[in-house]
């Protein structure tokens, strides 16, 4: 059986899979990501009396594990999980 070149001919279809590849590379060295925060948005970070609330019971909490007298509640932990994945 006889396989005559048909289409591209004299073009390695290895090359042209080579080619494509170098090119995605090069395009992704030059591309970047910017990220920018509002100015109205830095405002509402800093004003939010939460982390600070937040920072204090992980802080309580991290002294009760260092001293073991941290204790678990199941129930209260499958319960909210539950309710999380019900909504």
């Amino acid at each position: 059986m006889k396989i005559n070149n048909v289409g591209m001919t004299g073009i390695n279809p290895y090359n042209l899979q080579a080619n494509k590849v170098g090119n995605v590379k090069e395009s992704k060295v030059n591309a970047s990501d910017k990220v920018e925060i509002s100015s109205a948005a830095k405002e509402m970070q800093q004003l939010s009396p939460i982390p600070a609330a937040r920072q204090a019971k992980v802080d309580e909490l991290k002294i009760q594990v260092e001293n073991g007298n941290y204790k678990l509640n199941s129930q209260a932990t499958a319960k909210g999980l539950i309710d999380f994945y019900r909504k």
